[in-house]
């Protein structure tokens, strides 16, 4: 579990909370020169069949409220991200064999990415949902690159067993649709909310 990132307040005095692990969102975050802590949630992750979109909006809205609980005063970042590959919804992988066969089974084909953000404002009891997608195309590669992404990366922590910004240009051939959004949290939709809730009280 990464330590809390040691930085000041939010603007205004607003405690701002990433409720996520990932190292990705984080550096989105600390990118974008926003201080906040890092609280993780403690609340189960759900597959809902057939629909990713919703999937990954109760995923985040749960993570939100679960920190919620313990920090009512707070700002609040929650993400969820999954891959949507020919009918499947897929998560991290359960291990080595699973990211493998996945990676296999992405070559020369199309997949789409959602990320639902939670964004709570203090004391807020729920939070607002934004949903982006990305489509990728993928390399039309064989075993030894995926054996070399696998063994260089070790991406057995992100949604579909891959990490756009750690050697992405091995397997991915075009993207269209935001880039930090297959990181796992769209830089724009952060800044946006950030800006419109806070940054009126640093002047």
């Amino acid at each position: 579990m990464p330590a809390p990132h040691p930085t000041p307040p939010a603007t205004g005095g607003t405690r701002l909370i990433l409720a996520s692990a990932s190292p990705r969102r984080a550096l989105i975050l600390r990118d974008l020169g926003i201080p906040f802590e890092v609280h993780l949630p403690h609340c189960a992750e759900h597959a809902i069949a057939d629909d990713p979109a919703a999937t990954v909006g109760e995923n985040a809205r749960q993570k939100a409220l679960s920190v919620r609980k313990r920090y009512p005063g707070a700002a609040i970042i929650a993400a969820d991200t999954v891959v949507a590959f020919q009918g499947q919804i897929l998560g991290k992988p359960k291990d080595y064999a699973q990211a493998q066969a996945w990676l296999l089974s992405y070559a020369g084909k199309r997949q789409t990415v959602y990320t639902a953000v939670a964004l709570m404002t203090p004391h807020a009891l729920e939070p607002s949902l934004r949903i982006e997608v990305t489509s990728l195309r993928f390399k039309d590669y064989g075993a030894l690159v995926a054996q070399e992404y696998l063994d260089r990366v070790q991406p057995f922590d992100r949604a579909g067993a891959y990490d756009i910004n750690a050697l992405g240009e091995l397997l991915i051939a075009e993207r269209v649709g935001s880039y930090t959004n297959v990181m796992g949290l769209p830089r724009d939709v952060v800044a946006d909310w950030f800006n419109a809730h806070f940054k009126r009280s640093a002047r």
